[in-house]
Order: C-alpha cells, then structure tokens, then sequence
C-alpha cells in the first residue's frame, strides 16, 4: 500500500486527577478520557527516499523532528527497520496546544498507519507501547472512544461507549505549557478531586446529566490563577444551557456538554465570548 488516509479524533478529559509525582519526574495520573468529532486528516505516501517529510495546512504547526507526527514515523521507521520513507500530510482541524490531544491524535495516525501500509500487523498493545514513547496521550488516541487513563496516561481501560452528545469548545488564544501547569501544581493542597468510580458508573447507565454533573479537573486550580477568564468562560457556557463544563487537560480549551449536537449549537449562537475560537462537536 504506497498511500493511506486516516481520519483521527481529538479528545477531552471527563474527570482528571493527579496522585503524586513520581521519582521519573511523570505524575501519576487518573482521567477518564473521551474522543470527540472534531477531526485531524492525516495523508501517508510512500516515497523511495529515506526520508521523512512533513506538510501541513497549519501555519503553526512545527514541521521538524520536534512534531509527534514525525517522531512517530520515525520511531516506526527504526523500530521496524523499514526500507522506505514517509510523505505524512496533516490537515489540522484540531487547534494545537489547546488540551485537544491534536499532536498526541496525530501521531497515533501515523503509528496505526504505518502499521496497516506496512502490514506488519503489530498488536495494538504493542503500538500503544510504543506510543507512550512519543507522548502520554498517544495509547489513548491509539484505542480512542471512552476510557479509564492511569499511569503516566499510558494504562488505558476502555469503558461503555459516550456517543452522540453534544459539544461547545471555546478555545482561547493562547497557549498553556503543560509542563508549568504540572510544575506548580501541589498534589496535596488539591480542594477537589473527581469521584473516578462514581463517574464510571454514570457512563455505564450512560446518564449524561450526572456526567455533567460529575465533571472535574484537578489542574484547574492551577490554570484558573494563570488565566481566570477560564472561570468565567465555564461559567457563561452553564448560563447558555451547558449541563456541565470543565477544562480539558492543562487547558486552555474549556468545554460545555448538552444533550446533543443541536443544543450545542443553538448555544453557540448565544454566547458573547469575542476573542477565542469556538467549536461546535460531539462525542464519538
């Protein structure tokens, strides 16, 4: 197979929580996590060089050795001692650096893409190992849907299936570091922490409302002092009709859940938050 196109999920965090930093630097983590419609497109050609080249629609996007996608194929490449080299196209549509999994999202692509133009028919828990190299979030895009995330993100437990409900994304225009986010953090001092069990049993009866209501994100004690507009940006989301809102990862893209994607448009049209981008998904 000289060309392969796949199509790859964002995601957003229902509940994340962080126990203590481990000796490798990592923290430990607990999230449950939940891949949306909003869509990367990631183009493989094979090319007779042993090279790997990197185009985009986004001019923000590096397109060097510092890109997932890259490190992905190159991983790949040297893992498997392939005798070729990849042309990967991305049409992003996923905003990057935004708490989305973008760049996470895009190098499971190339894994699983490698994998099938290649058939090497690797096991998908052997290319979710070899994700976790690349990034914390890639095991995750790798197996998508809805799942328990523990470890460093790594240790996926898929659960029962959120499909269909509807979405509002407000991205900011800014980036945050998640590695500063990370370092500021004081695991003790934590106020409130999501009930992981509890929300587990809320996807299971797939009731959407005690979802909503059971929404947390330990990080946001953190982001919110860097960035209080973010507060206030899940406030107005509730006050438009959001069952619930939360930040997603270390942020800055703050999310608002309805019933489903129709409500969460009606709900666009409301809302007065000029300045920041604004997406209108579900989850899938």
């Amino acid at each position: 197979m000289e060309n392969l196109t796949l199509s790859v999920c964002g995601k957003i965090n229902l509940t994340l929580d962080v126990h203590y930093k481990r000796p490798d630097g990592y923290h430990e983590v607990e999230m449950i996590m939940q891949t949306i419609s909003l869509k990367d497109e990631i183009s493989l050609k094979l090319i007779p060089r042993p090279v790997i080249e990197l185009t985009s629609n986004c001019h923000k996007l590096p397109l060097d050795e510092s890109n997932l996608a890259y490190k992905a194929a190159k991983l790949m490449i040297e893992k498997y001692k392939l005798d070729a080299g990849i042309a990967i196209n991305i049409n992003k549509k996923i905003p990057i650096a935004a708490g989305l999994a973008g760049g996470s999202a895009d190098a499971a692509a190339v894994i699983v893409g490698i994998n099938e133009m290649f058939q090497l028919n690797r096991p998908q828990e052997e290319l979710m190992a070899l994700g976790k190299d690349i990034g914390a979030d890639v095991p995750f895009c790798i197996v998508g849907k809805t799942a328990l995330a523990k470890g460093i993100g790594e240790k996926i437990l898929p659960l029962k299936h959120l499909s269909g409900f509807g979405l509002l994304l407000v991205k900011p225009p800014y980036f945050v570091s998640t590695k500063e986010v990370y370092s500021r953090l004081d695991v003790k001092a934590i106020q409130e922490r999501p009930d992981t069990m509890a929300m587990i049993e809320y996807i299971n009866a797939q009731d959407i409302g005690k979802i909503a209501a059971g929404l947390c994100n330990v990080l946001e004690e953190v982001t919110f002092k860097l960035y209080p507009e973010l507060d206030f940006i899940k406030k107005h989301l509730v006050s438009k009709g959001a069952l619930g809102s939360l930040m997603s990862g270390s942020g800055p893209t703050v999310f608002g859940i309805f019933e489903n994607i129709r409500e969460a448009k009606n709900a666009a049209e409301k809302i007065d938050l000029a300045g920041n981008e604004i997406y209108v998904t579900q989850m899938e």
